[in-house]
C-alpha cells in the first residue's frame, strides 16, 4: 500500500510537470509578453469561470519558478558568501562582482534575476485577482483553496528571495499597466511576506500533494514563516521578538514533521545525487523535467568542475579554500566537497577504472576544491553535463531543525528539545544514528547553542548559497570576510605517485574590493529598471 501511494504521488508530481508547457502556453498566450520587461510588461486580469482556467494559472507561475531557478543566475548572490568563490578570470565577472562585494547597477545576472521573479510575482498577483470573489465547482472541495494558498506562498517566498538580495523591493500587488511602484520599507517588506506565508497557511493541505514537497504545505508555509522570522529577528530590523517567533513557528513544524511528511536523510549524499530527487529532507523543492517544454537543472555538473583537459569544467562554482580546511572532517565534509576525483590518463572521471585520484591541488586552471553538492554524485553521469535533472532543495528540514535550536537560545527558551534538535544534525554530521544520544552530543559545556546553532548552519549549508543570509542577519560580514583578501599559505601538492610535497597556495583567488560595512549589504536594483521607473532608485 505504501509503495503504491509513493507511486501516485510521483505520478502526480510528473502530471504537474508535464501540464507546466500548456499551462505557461495557454498564459503565455493569453496573458504573458515575454519580450518586454517585467517593469512593462503587464498581464491580463480575467475573472476565472472554472477550475481548469485556475489550475492552469497556478501551474503558469511553477513554469515562471522553473524558468527563474534553473540557472546559477538565481542564486547569484551566493557567492558574496565566504563558501562559494568562481573563476578569476574567464567569463564569471557578473559572479566575481557579488564574490568581491562589488556589485555594479549593471551586473546582467542581477538584472535577469529581478526580470524573472518579477514575473512570477505578477502571475501570481493574475491568479490572485482573476478568482477573488469567485467559488468554482470541484468534486474536491478543497482545491480551490488549496491553489490558492500556493499563490500566495509562491509569491511571499519570491518577495523573500529579492529582499534578501537587495533589501529594500516595491511590493507589486496587483495587475496595474500605468502603475510605477516606488521602493517599500523593508518592514513593510517583512509585513508583506508573512501576511502571504499565513494565507498560504490557511489554505494549504498538512501534507504536500507531491513526494518531496514540490508543492507546498502547512508545514512549509510554516517553516518559511521560521526563516522570516530569523531574519526579522537580525539585521536590518533587529526586532528581538522575533526570535520566539520564529522558535514557535519551527517547533510547529517539527512537531508535527511525520504529518508533513519531513525528516531528516539518514545518508547525508543522497541530496546531492539522483537518486534524492525527491527526498523527505525537501520543506520545499523546485523541480525539474527534460520533458518538451521544460528546462532542467542548469547549475551542477560541469559548472562545479575548472576547465583542466578531460574534466572540461565551466568554471562556475567553486569552494573557497579557507572555508574547506576549516570545516570538521567526518561524513558531512566527505558529502560536501570532493577533495580528489578518480581520473583515468586523459583526465576524465572514471570511477571504474582510475588511473589516479587527481587532487584539487593539482588543478591546472584553478586550485579550489569542488563541491560535491554541485557535482554531484559521480554515478550518475552528469558530472560532465551541463543539465541534471537533480531537484533544488529550496529549504531543508536541517534549517527548520537549527532554526529552532537558535532561535530557542536567543529567546532564552532553550530546553532539551532544542538541544535534541541540534545534536540530530550533528550527528548525522559525524555517521551517528540520528536519533540516538551520543557522548559526542552538543551541550552547554561547549557553548550557548545560538552560538553552536550558529555554526552547525556554516558547516550544514556550505555551498547552498545562503550562507551570506546568515552573516547579514548576524553582521558577521566583516568577521568572515575581513582577512579573505589573497594570502599565501603552504598547502600540498601530490605527484603521480601520490607523493606530497609543500606547495604556496593562495586561499583566495578573488580580492575583496567594496565595503564589508552594513552599506554594501544589499546589491543595487538594476540601472534599467531605475530608468524606466526612477522610483526605484536609492535602496
Amino acid at each position: 500500500m505504501k509503495t503504491r501511494n509513493i507511486y501516485k504521488s510521483f505520478k502526480a508530481h510528473l502530471s504537474i510537470i508535464a501540464v507546466m508547457t500548456l499551462a505557461v502556453t495557454f498564459i503565455g498566450c493569453e496573458q504573458f509578453d515575454l519580450d518586454e520587461d517585467p517593469a512593462g510588461s503587464q498581464l491580463q486580469v480575467v475573472t476565472y469561470s472554472s477550475m481548469p482556467q485556475l489550475e492552469l494559472g497556478v501551474t503558469g507561475i511553477y513554469g515562471k519558478l522553473n524558468k527563474a531557478a534553473w540557472m546559477s543566475t538565481f542564486y547569484v548572490n551566493g557567492w558574496s558568501g565566504d563558501d562559494i568563490t568562481t573563476h578569476v578570470a574567464s567569463n564569471k565577472a557578473d559572479f566575481r562582482e557579488y564574490d568581491q562585494r562589488f556589485v555594479t547597477p549593471e551586473n546582467s545576472r542581477t538584472f535577469d534575476n529581478w526580470k524573472q521573479v518579477y514575473e512570477m510575482i505578477r502571475a501570481a498577483n493574475t491568479v490572485l485577482q482573476s478568482v477573488e470573489g469567485v467559488t468554482l465547482s470541484d468534486p474536491d472541495s478543497n482545491k480551490q483553496e488549496r491553489l490558492i494558498g500556493e499563490t500566495y506562498f509562491l509569491r511571499a517566498i519570491m518577495f523573500n528571495h529579492l529582499m534578501r538580495i537587495h533589501g529594500r523591493i516595491p511590493l507589486v500587488l496587483e495587475i496595474d499597466p500605468f502603475q510605477q511602484p516606488a521602493l517599500a520599507t523593508q518592514l513593510e517588506v517583512f509585513e508583506q511576506i508573512e501576511s502571504d506565508l499565513l494565507q498560504a497557511e490557511s489554505r494549504l493541505p498538512v501534507q504536500s500533494q507531491n513526494i518531496g514537497s514540490t508543492t507546498p504545505s502547512k508545514g512549509t508555509a510554516k517553516a518559511f514563516l521560521a526563516r522570516l522570522y530569523m531574519d526579522w529577528a537580525g539585521f536590518p530590523l533587529k526586532d528581538n521578538s522575533k526570535y520566539a517567533a520564529a522558535a514557535g513557528m519551527a517547533k510547529q513544524v517539527i512537531d508535527n514533521a511525520g504529518a508533513h511528511g519531513f525528516g531528516l536523510e539518514a545518508d547525508l549524499a543522497k541530496l546531492w545525487s539522483l537518486a534524492g530527487r525527491f527526498t523527505q529532507e525537501g520543506v520545499f523543492t523546485i523541480a525539474y523535467s527534460n520533458s518538451a517544454g521544460n528546462l532542467t537543472n542548469r547549475k551542477m555538473g560541469k559548472l562545479g568542475l575548472p576547465s583542466d583537459p578531460g574534466l572540461n569544467g565551466w568554471q562556475e562554482t567553486f569552494a573557497e579554500i579557507r572555508y574547506f580546511e576549516d570545516m570538521p572532517d567526518g561524513v558531512r565534509k566527505d558529502a560536501t566537497y570532493f577533495a580528489e576525483l578518480p581520473v583515468a590518463d586523459n583526465g576524465a572521471i572514471d570511477i571504474d577504472n582510475p588511473t589516479k585520484m587527481l587532487r584539487w591541488e593539482e588543478f591546472k586552471d584553478q586550485q579550489n576544491p569542488i563541491f560535491r553538492k554541485i557535482v554531484g554524485e559521480l554515478a550518475d553521469g552528469d558530472w560532465s553535463q551541463f543539465q541534471t535533472l537533480r531537484s533544488d532543495l529550496y529549504m531543508r528540514y536541517a534549517e527548520v531543525l537549527l532554526i529552532y535550536a537558535e532561535a530557542s537560545g536567543e529567546a532564552g527558551s532553550a530546553g532539551a528539545d532544542a538541544w535534541e534538535a541540534l545534536n540530530k544534525v550533528h550527528r548525522r554530521a559525524q555517521g551517528l544514528p540520528i536519533d540516538t544520544p551520543d557522548a559526542s552530543d552538543l551541550t552547554a559545556g561547549d557553548g550557548s547553542i545560538q552560538d553552536l546553532a550558529f555554526t552547525e548552519r556554516k558547516w550544514e549549508f556550505a555551498g547552498e548559497f545562503i550562507r551570506w543570509n546568515d552573516l547579514v542577519r548576524k553582521e558577521k560580514v566583516q568577521e568572515a570576510l575581513g582577512d579573505r583578501d589573497p594570502q599565501v599559505s603552504i598547502g600540498t601538492a601530490y605527484d603521480e605517485n601520490g607523493v606530497g610535497t609543500p606547495k604556496p597556495l593562495t586561499s583566495a583567488q578573488n580580492p575583496i574590493l567594496g565595503s564589508l560595512g552594513t552599506d554594501n549589504y544589499y546589491a543595487p536594483i538594476p540601472q534599467q529598471e531605475i530608468e524606466q521607473n526612477p522610483n526605484l532608485g536609492g535602496n
